[in-house]
């Protein structure tokens, strides 16, 4: 099932998400309507939050964003927990599906270490670097309720103050079912 996605504006972005009941199976089937959700909004993460659910959860797949030598990542995370966030941090340009058509430099830490549980509860902790680790910090900020947005100069935010604003009355095209906030 396609989700719609939640619009930049709506208090569950901006709120803490809370952990899955472990050994939950209703799971698997939100999990692949959240990758069936991301394809069709043609984003590389979704997190639980971007469609309405307060919940520990978020799906990647970087490959779209990787070069011809790397392999993607496709991957769920089900109540993560960031072990580790090391390096100098680096500029990329991020965008998010719940705030169309803004794009703006994030500086993040290009090395991590993420513990988690996969969509079977089978529990890893792996260490990720670049674009990869680059797309699951961007997804964890969306459960700690922390948009890329909150990353910017007080300058920066001034200067999309009025995107952002009409983000959130619905006024914006973008190409995919999206949910307006209350």
């Amino acid at each position: 099932m396609i989700f719609p996605i939640v619009l930049y504006g709506d208090p569950v972005l901006k709120k803490k998400a809370s952990e899955v009941e472990e050994g939950d199976e209703s799971v698997k089937e939100f999990v692949d309507s959240m990758f069936e959700t991301m394809y069709a909004a043609q984003g590389v993460g979704l997190a639980a939050p971007q469609v309405g659910e307060s919940i520990r959860i978020f799906v990647v797949d970087t490959t779209p964003m990787e070069d011809e030598e790397e392999d993607g990542l496709k991957q769920a995370f089900i109540n993560p927990i960031m072990i580790e966030e090391e390096g100098e941090k680096w500029a990329f340009e991020e965008g998010c599906l719940s705030i169309p058509g803004v794009r703006a430099d994030v500086d993040r830490k290009p090395k991590i270490t993420i513990e988690y549980f996969d969509e079977n509860w089978e529990l890893h902790e792996e260490t990720f670097d670049g674009i990869k680790a680059r797309v699951i910090q961007h997804e964890y900020d969306h459960i700690e309720g922390k948009l890329f947005t909150d990353y910017l100069t007080p300058f920066k935010k001034r200067l999309i103050k009025g995107k952002l604003a009409n983000i959130s009355k619905g006024k914006t095209d973008a190409e995919y079912r999206v949910k307006v906030p209350r």
